[in-house]
């Protein structure tokens, strides 16, 4: 029996010795790289163009990359995704030498966009969003405000120090998130006249809103959103500005729990003006989309009126 201990002993002290081992390996290294081909890209701008890339970048990037003083788009400590480590977003203006978007060629700006791939070829971590269904037109305004004069990209010589990714972020990146792949062909715009798929296309291709909405981040898929677990179930946890924890509200048409007593005017003014028909006044990270027009949000109230409700209440004073 003593002989039976020992071995087991043994095994068990050679297993605790190979997950520390690894879990060093992961912490000590680098975020993975990886060989993805360039695609070719050819930008194209025009007056229409650069309002509809406005709205996007206003809509998707601003929030973090922005410098509330100077209202540039130069960077900062990102306070709200500490449990990925010590977050800076980087200055992506178009100053030659602190802007990184100005040492990245169309079709790395691109890569990265679409696959996750930076230009040193690493992997950035899961708070760098990811547009792996947005149609190409809609990528091609948002590289061209990227490389406009608007004063949102004018040159800014703000520093920002790197980041230093926590151990948690450095796991994920290492054995469950991976690169996405680029589409395999065309993605074309939705068709303006059709709400549902204008709205399913805003609210999964475009803002994202299933990502915060369902869930939970670690089960969401980026290519196939109404796969996601919980969708736009809500119930995820995110962080406020202070740090506090927040779960995300169920936004299906579900009467008790979600938002299916609610009307379309009352969604509209949530989501645009950040106010609830119980009077509450949504904060971050629920900030107001009033960069995107009101069609496009009354075609997210058709899309979700086709959502499978679920039954998910969330703590009201928990919501975001």
């Amino acid at each position: 029996m003593k002989r039976v201990l020992k071995i087991l002993g043994i095994v068990l002290g050679v297993v605790v010795l190979v997950i520390l081992i690894f879990a060093a390996k992961i912490n000590f290294s680098p975020i993975a790289s990886y060989d993805v081909e360039l695609k070719e890209v050819t930008v194209t701008s025009d007056s229409a163009t650069l309002v509809r890339g406005k709205q996007i970048v206003l809509t998707l990037c601003y929030n973090c990359h922005s410098n509330k003083e100077t209202g540039r788009m130069s960077g900062g400590h990102l306070s709200s995704v500490e449990i990925f480590g010590n977050i800076y977003a980087p200055n992506i203006t178009s100053h030659a030498e602190m802007g990184k978007l100005a040492k990245y060629s169309d079709a790395e700006l691109v890569r990265l966009i679409r696959t996750g791939v930076k230009r040193d070829g690493q992997y950035a971590p899961p708070y760098m969003v990811k547009l792996p269904l947005l149609s190409d037109n809609d990528l091609n305004a948002l590289l061209a405000f990227l490389r406009s004069d608007d004063p949102l990209v004018a040159p800014d010589p703000a520093q920002q120090p790197e980041s230093k990714p926590s151990f948690f972020t450095k796991f994920l990146c290492t054995v469950a998130i991976k690169p996405l792949p680029y589409p395999e062909g065309p993605i074309t715009d939705p068709d303006p006249n059709n709400a549902v798929e204008l709205g399913e296309y805003v609210a999964t291709g475009l803002a994202g809103c299933f990502q915060c909405h369902s869930a939970d981040f670690a089960k969401n898929s980026d290519l196939e959103p109404a796969t996601s677990e919980g969708f736009f179930g809500g119930g995820n946890k995110m962080l406020d500005r202070e740090g506090n924890e927040v779960l995300s509200r169920n936004i299906t048409m579900d009467e008790e729990t979600g938002i299916g007593s609610w009307t379309e005017d009352q969604f509209v003014k949530a989501v645009m003006f950040g106010s609830t028909p119980d009077g509450r006044v949504l904060k971050y990270p629920m900030e107001p989309y009033n960069h995107l027009s009101e069609k496009e949000i009354r075609a997210v109230w058709s899309y979700l009126q086709t959502v499978p409700k679920i039954s998910n209440k969330v703590p009201l004073r928990s919501q975001s």
